[in-house]
């Protein structure tokens, strides 16, 4: 019987494949805070920062919310230090770091306990190997109250792990659709062929 060899990679690995293999670009290869939400590596993953690119979701033409057709519209886009996200609102980020994951690693991506505790969960669904590119946050406000999000300080952490064995088909080979993707990318499906 072949034993799973699946394992969540540490800061030595983090460190060794962002230097020869641009895994984070850029990368800070220390966890730095000074007054700001942490980011850089840690134990076993990376928290990134937010770039200061957003789609804040409002309601103002009472439209329905169709991923399978969405209708850009439904954001309002701003470029800033930090928003004003309201009470039981939603937004969407996009990491200031382009990543570049090997063939056998899979990241996922939690929240970070400053802005969880505050009311604001992230999510982001895995990246999968061999994607490319960088990572559009999700960003929801869960309070009543209106919240503060700062670009350019720490988000979300990515842990990365190894799978016991090579895909037989990874995100670049299928031709992923938010594969290289750079900046805030919406809602998208594959076009009928």
């Amino acid at each position: 019987i072949k034993r799973a060899n699946k394992m969540i990679m540490n800061d030595k690995w983090i460190k060794k494949m962002a230097f020869k293999h641009d895994l984070i670009v850029p990368f800070q290869d220390k966890l730095i805070s000074d007054g700001k939400i942490s980011s850089g590596v840690s134990s076993y993953g990376y928290d990134c920062t937010l770039s200061d690119a957003f789609k804040i979701f409002h309601n103002t033409h009472a439209g329905i919310v169709d991923p399978k057709n969405f209708d850009d519209s439904n954001f309002i886009e701003k470029k800033a230090k930090e928003i004003l996200l309201p009470g039981n609102s939603f937004c969407l980020g996009v990491t200031e770091q382009v990543f570049k994951l090997p063939r056998n690693i899979l990241a996922i991506c939690v929240g970070k306990s400053t802005y969880a505790r505050a009311g604001i969960i992230v999510n982001v669904t895995p990246i999968e190997p061999e994607f490319h590119g960088t990572i559009t946050i999700e960003i929801s406000n869960t309070s009543s109250s209106i919240c503060k999000i700062y670009a350019h300080e720490g988000i979300a952490q990515f842990l990365f792990i190894k799978g016991n064995d090579e895909p037989e088909t990874s995100y670049k080979d299928r031709g992923g659709i938010y594969q290289g993707q750079r900046g805030v990318v919406g809602p998208r499906i594959l076009s009928k062929k």
